[in-house]
């Protein structure tokens, strides 16, 4: 048999590196004679980098930049120089991540150094970019990012507005002028949420208490990423705050939008650069999982998508999760089940991988 292990991480517990070569070993001690191909998947959040540069020939570059909270971070990219099209790959997570916050600041951490990342690979002469979106720390509608990128912003004495969620609450003019001009060949936004930039659905409200906003914090974050959007139309930069993830990390979908950027799907758009369609055409089965597999699986997120293309292929799928939920529609295995508990799952979770790769294996021999 040809098996294709493509799973999402397992996040908190088990990168989608780990988890692929986890079920693989399993796999093997079971049916060592088949024919394992591992693909991680990612969706433009945490770890797509990874993904990306265990299956395809991109060049890690790394730059210093401010991290969130202004202290300098060194953040790494992808560079894919081995075309007549050069291009980047960038992951907010490395450089404005909330990971990065040693504690949490809804209001002063910004994405300033997702701009400087992007500006180190437009040094680099690269034609085309795509930003994975995910992870955030802030919810500065992409003041940051832009301001990198050569926007300048004043509140309505002239003076430069600060940092994050709380200089949106004074901007009330912005430059353009120095803004960078887009590559040749685009910029794209790797989103994995249709969240608009405002409103009950959107960042500040769905996000905000993620990064410490606190209930009455989320009407003032969300005012102030109004007054943002109307501060960069009065500028001639537009964006419809209402477009299906101009509210990701924290509206820098929207900031990015604004400057000329287009939102894709992030795991569409990874699985196209890791090569998993045709793999699919290769496979007999595939193998594929996340850390939690129930209904909303199947509205957007990166294990529907997999799951969607091997239906299209004809390949027939198990999925493997740290929980799953009655219904699930395909073969899958619980890492809780075999553990015990959640709890269990987490605690040792290589082990229990490795143990629903060879459960998965026996079901084949039947």
């Amino acid at each position: 048999m040809r098996i294709l292990i493509a799973p999402d991480s397992f996040k908190g517990t088990a990168t989608a590196i780990e988890v692929a070569e986890a079920l693989a070993a399993g796999w093997k001690a079971v049916r060592g004679n088949d024919d394992i191909s591992t693909l991680p998947q990612a969706d433009g959040g945490e770890g797509t980098l990874s993904a990306v540069a265990a299956s395809a020939a991109w060049r890690w570059r790394q730059t210093v930049v401010d991290g969130p909270d202004g202290r300098p971070v060194l953040a790494r990219w992808l560079l894919d120089a081995g075309g007549p099209q050069p291009r980047a790959l960038v992951e907010l997570a490395e450089s404005s991540g909330i990971a990065l916050m040693p504690r949490l600041d809804p209001w002063r951490a910004d994405s300033r150094g997702l701009g400087q990342v992007i500006d180190a690979a437009l040094r680099e002469g690269v034609r085309s970019i795509q930003v994975g979106l995910g992870g955030s720390a802030s919810t500065d509608g992409g003041a940051g990012a832009l301001m990198a990128l050569g926007l300048k912003a004043f509140d309505r004495h002239g003076v430069p507005v600060g940092a994050g969620a709380h200089g949106l609450r004074e901007v009330d003019r912005v430059e353009v002028d120095g803004l960078a001009p887009l590559p040749p060949g685009g910029v794209e936004i790797l989103v994995d949420t249709a969240a608009p930039l405002a409103g009950p659905r959107g960042a500040a409200a769905v996000f905000g208490p993620q990064k410490g906003a606190r209930p009455a914090d989320v009407a003032r974050l969300d005012d102030g990423l109004l007054r943002w959007c109307r501060v960069l139309r009065a500028a001639g930069l537009h964006a419809d705050p209402d477009s299906p993830g101009a509210g990701a990390a924290g509206g820098v979908g929207f900031g990015l939008m604004a400057w000329g950027a287009r939102a894709v799907s992030g795991s569409e758009r990874i699985a196209s650069i890791t090569g998993l369609k045709s793999q699919l055409a290769r496979a007999d089965l595939l193998l594929t999982g996340e850390g939690r597999f129930d209904g909303t699986s199947w509205t957007g997120k990166l294990v529907g998508h997999l799951l969607a293309a091997a239906g299209q292929a004809g390949v027939p799928a198990v999925v493997v999760a740290g929980q799953v939920s009655a219904g699930a529609g395909v073969p899958t295995v619980s890492l809780s089940e075999l553990a015990g508990s959640p709890d269990a799952a987490m605690a040792d979770p290589r082990r229990w991988l490795y143990a629903a790769g060879s459960a998965v294996a026996r079901r084949s021999d039947r």
